[in-house]
């Protein structure tokens, strides 16, 4: 993991290194993960594409860009794992991208050692070979991931986003952090029926299952804390993608669909909501950049630009999702239309990795500015 470092001035711009993991990324989910494959895949039982997760996972090595080379990863950052899952939610592509290439990744990497169970794992997280999740509630913030290392293996977690998907389960308890395979003795993985589709989550019961023991209390606790602020602050790059793709859409259709012998874009009023929203747009590109910055160079600043960037990029993902439907009249509003993926995935978003509100409270508490 990137050492911390103090606050640097940020760069919010693309490399070209990045435009081009977006391109392949992109042609990627064109090919296998367009709208009516979406929409097909969420009527199954199990949304998740294995041939698509290889292909992003190993083919274009997308599952180790958080992961340093000697631990066979791509040795690349946050920046450039923010433009995989921005493109994801671009797409509403039922992947466990954020919850095991970012988050549960983020957790090992804090806590590997040499040659030690963390190391091998998160080495085959990176190659693809195994997905892990951080066995939590996903509405659970960054600044409750210590509270969180607490009770014993023995418990039931409901709301575990991907555990349907997973391998591994991280579980943090009391005397440290176990990886469980899903597969034991002792484990029950019950799928939930979301608002989100795209995105299972599912009720973890343990009862006398074994894992290996990754770290201790106090280790574990710094490491979940640290997974659950990269997951948050990667989450509004998927937000932004989300929101990019309902504009756009919307431009579009309002440019061809016609009333009164006229493009009902044309329209004054909705010009104006369109022209909002870009606004917002824009700034929800500034903000996802902005964390995705800190957390790659490691920075002082990176709980504060995280908070702010989930701040404000939920409400923008929510907003622009609802102008999608509404500004699609009618069609927005059947289920053959992708709109409601989106707006379902804004609203699960919203609460994922700790409300907007829990995270201006942290913004309030990181400038010495609490709430009355």
């Amino acid at each position: 993991m990137t050492a911390q470092t103090e606050a640097h001035a940020p760069d919010l711009l693309y490399s070209e290194t990045e435009e081009d993991l977006r391109s392949a990324v992109r042609s990627l989910l064109a090919d296998r993960a367009d709208a009516p494959k979406v929409i097909a895949s969420i009527e199954s039982d199990t949304p998740y594409d294995q041939r698509l997760w290889d292909s992003l996972a190993s083919g274009i090595g997308a599952a180790g860009l958080l992961v340093p080379e000697k631990l066979g990863g791509q040795g690349a950052g946050h920046r450039e794992a923010a433009v995989v899952i921005e493109e994801l939610g671009r797409s509403v592509v039922p992947a466990p991208y954020l919850t095991s290439a970012v988050v549960a990744t983020e957790v090992l990497l804090t806590l590997v050692d040499d040659d030690g169970p963390a190391g091998r794992l998160v080495a085959e997280l990176a190659a693809g070979h195994k997905v892990a999740v951080l066995a939590l509630p996903f509405a659970t913030a960054p600044a409750d991931g210590a509270a969180a290392v607490t009770g014993t293996l023995d418990r039931t977690v409901t709301g575990v986003a991907d555990a349907v998907a997973a391998d591994v389960l991280l579980v943090p308890t009391g005397e440290g952090l176990y990886a469980v395979e899903t597969a034991g003795d002792g484990v029950a993985v019950q799928p939930l029926v979301p608002l989100d589709l795209t995105r299972p989550l599912a009720t973890v019961t343990l009862s006398g299952a074994t894992g290996t023991r990754l770290a201790e209390s106090g280790p574990a606790a710094a490491a979940v804390t640290r997974g659950l602020l990269a997951g948050a602050g990667l989450l509004a790059s998927e937000q932004l993608g989300l929101a990019e793709w309902c504009l756009t859409e919307t431009v579009r259709y309002t440019r061809e669909r016609h009333q009164f012998n006229r493009p009902v874009g044309s329209f004054q009023s909705l010009k104006h909501r369109m022209a909002q929203l870009w606004l917002e747009v824009v700034s929800a590109r500034a903000a996802a950049r902005n964390a995705a910055d800190a957390l790659a160079a490691g920075s002082s600043d990176a709980p504060l630009a995280v908070a702010v960037a989930q701040a404000y990029c939920s409400k923008v993902a929510v907003h622009a999702a609802e102008e999608c439907v509404q500004l699609h009249g009618g069609i927005g509003m059947t289920w053959e239309h992708p709109a409601h993926l989106y707006l379902k995935r804004a609203k699960a978003d919203s609460v994922a990795y700790g409300t907007a509100g829990r995270h201006r409270d942290a913004v309030g508490e990181l400038v010495d500015l609490p709430a009355p």
